[in-house]
């Protein structure tokens, strides 16, 4: 049986159709990754594939065994913000109540004990007693600083949120994830533990996500949403490969249609020309079915058009009065601090006008601090920057703002007066803003036609550079193909801090990457990776062979104290987990045998003199529970401690 199957489900929204019809099933080692463009619906599906909305037809089956873990991409749904980073609610929630059933229970009630026993077997199945040590073990793989374990989830950044929703759904090895826009705000270390996760997960998942680079490594099949559903085998590179060959199919039986429905006509022409009126109107008859074929073969290609995007952004003249190689931007020993703190040292690089350079580095490193140094937005810092005089650069951040909210498309666009109304809408329909789209209001624009909107206007300016701040952030994988044939033919310098690894390696030549406070350069971004991880393994290799070094050591001296074979030891590494999970779980058993007693000389003080045996029946069970707590602890006290 399969662990999810949807069936013809339908949802509307007042006259608006989401949903039509949509059928899928997911079995275990299936992953599944739902494309569409924003407001295709793929998180209302989630949302009715995990019961927090209904449809309006259809059914969806969740197998009886499988437990399910949902991921929203709403961080405040997706994670409680009194708890700390390492903290699990639901565990701490549990126990609360086991607590206080512990401490109300009569005798031997029934009901309260029913309640005791599943709220303990919940308890178990998600791994209680050592759920956050897991989550913990979790956070690291997925970057989280250790420094911030132990702080309350309402102080932490969106990245460091969303790695703490991540951790808590992980750590409960979920049969099915449902997982909406897991790769937000993470940086590149944690995607690539996630996308690693994922690959080895043995049971189904179901993920919505723009990041192409993500779906390559990640996805089993694609589907795509657009009211009805429609899925391909492999990964999204293969999606796009099988789409385009259809497409080109389909437009070559759109041209095959168009020209027989034409020789049809005209030989219905001649006949009736000729009165020759019986073959007449059974020509006719076969215009109309070529006609009807003519319609339902165009009503089945692709809505967006195929054609790609070819805007010249840089006048040739320009760049030749300028020389393509002439530096535009440079930084001398460039260095910036936050108080006491470092962000960065001694930066030093120069940026010539063909120059298309990614800025790479974990979350925090200081990349978009970089950008606002270039930009002159920030002029604290030491070192220095020169700017060519001539420069025209144009910037796009996470953010986009219009001046006026309530223009539409078309007067933005318009506003210079430099084109004409058919150049003002031909230049839209570049960016996507076809027919009424152009004429929409600014505010009521949703992010992805924002930012290409904004991107539209800003290379009318001509800029030399262009400086990108997260520019495919909230873009939906249409938007980002915009953008980034815009980008293709751009003949000035090109900076942008990215995480979108697919957008990097189509637009971008050179990596700039932070690497402890100084810049690395690179000449591709699968260099740069390349490199992380080849200096990463050498860092871990040496920090293995010290291990074994110290724990070599260890053995010898255990060995001439006769205590200790040296096959009986551990590395270091394994006694720190151990060490650090034996702690945890000393000061758990510590807690349940300070809860137990102070319960004990309760049910003791209460007692009265020939109290019938039913009311010993908790004091018996809270006896034997506390001489077990007492075993475990001393058992685990007892074992070897690090050395």
């Amino acid at each position: 049986m399969s662990l999810l199957s949807v069936e013809g489900v339908f949802k509307s929204y007042g006259d608006r159709k989401v949903l039509d019809g949509v059928s899928l099933r997911i079995d275990r080692g299936e992953r599944l990754a739902l494309v569409g463009g924003n407001g295709a619906g793929k998180t209302t599906l989630l949302r009715i594939v995990r019961g927090l909305e209904t449809a309006d037809a259809g059914r969806v089956v969740v197998a009886s065994a499988a437990v399910p873990g949902y991921l929203p991409q709403d961080l405040e749904e997706a994670v409680a913000l009194g708890e700390t980073a390492r903290s699990d609610p639901e565990a701490r929630e549990l126990e609360a109540r086991l607590r206080g059933i512990e401490r109300s229970m009569e005798g031997a009630d029934r009901s309260q004990l029913a309640e005791y026993d599943r709220l303990n077997a919940r308890y178990q199945a998600i791994g209680g007693y050592d759920i956050d040590l897991r989550t913990a073990e979790a956070l690291r793989g997925l970057g989280f600083p250790v420094e911030a374990m132990d702080r309350p989830v309402v102080t932490l950044s969106g990245g460091e949120r969303m790695r703490v929703a991540l951790a808590r759904l992980l750590v409960r090895s979920p049969d099915l994830l449902l997982l909406d826009e897991p790769t937000n705000h993470l940086d590149v270390d944690a995607l690539e533990w996630l996308e690693d996760f994922l690959r080895r997960f043995k049971g189904g998942i179901l993920v919505i996500s723009h990041d192409r680079f993500f779906l390559d490594r990640v996805a089993t099949s694609v589907a795509e949403l657009s009211g009805t559903l429609r899925t391909r085998p492999g990964n999204y590179t293969a999606f796009v490969e099988q789409k385009r060959v259809e497409a080109a199919f389909g437009e070559s039986e759109v041209r095959r249609l168009e020209e027989e429905a034409a020789r049809a006509a005209e030989v219905a022409q001649t006949l009736r020309s000729h009165r020759k009126m019986v073959s007449f109107h059974s020509r006719e008859k076969v215009v109309q079915k070529l006609t009807d074929k003519l319609e339902e073969a165009r009503a089945r290609l692709p809505a967006t058009s195929a054609r790609r995007i070819s805007v010249t952004i840089l006048r040739p003249e320009r760049i030749e009065n300028f020389e393509a190689v002439k530096e535009i931007l440079s930084a001398r020993n460039l260095t910036k601090s936050f108080g006491s703190r470092t962000l960065f040292r001694d930066l030093s690089f120069r940026i010539r006008l063909g120059d298309r350079i990614a800025i790479a580095g974990p979350n925090g490193c200081g990349k978009s601090t970089l950008l606002s140094l270039l930009l002159g937005d920030d002029a604290e810092f030491e070192g220095e920057v020169r700017v060519a005089e001539w420069l025209r650069y144009g910037f796009m951040g996470q953010h986009t703002s219009f001046v006026d909210e309530d223009a539409t498309a078309f007067d933005e666009i318009a506003r210079p007066g430099t084109l004409t109304e058919t150049g003002v809408r031909s230049r839209l329909a570049l960016f996507g803003f076809r027919s009424t789209d152009a004429f929409k209001r600014i505010r009521v624009l949703s992010g992805g036609e924002r930012s290409r909107l904004y991107l539209c206007r800003m290379l009318m300016d001509e800029p030399d550079c262009l400086i990108l701040d997260e520019p495919t952030n909230h873009l939906d994988i249409e938007s980002r193909e915009v953008l980034e044939d815009a980008l293709a033919g751009f003949g000035g310098a090109l900076v942008a801090v990215s995480h979108d690894r697919y957008f990097i390696a189509r637009c971008c030549r050179l990596v700039y990457a932070f690497d402890q406070g100084s810049l690395r350069t690179y000449g591709s971004y699968d260099e740069y990776r390349d490199d992380m991880r080849r200096r990463e393994g050498e860092a871990a290799a040496a920090s293995a062979v010290k291990a074994q070094e110290r724990a070599m050591d260890g053995r010898e001296q255990a060995a001439r104290a006769g205590s200790l074979r040296p096959s009986d030891a551990r590395t270091r590494a394994q006694e720190r987990r151990e060490t650090a999970m034996r702690k945890e779980m000393l000061r758990r058993i510590e807690r349940d045998i300070a809860a137990g007693e102070a319960r004990k000389a309760e049910l003791e003080a209460g007692f009265p003199a020939g109290a019938p045996a039913a009311d010993y029946v908790e004091y018996q069970e809270l006896l034997s529970r506390i001489d077990a707590l007492y075993s475990e602890y001393l058992t685990l006290e007892g074992e070897p401690a690090e050395s």
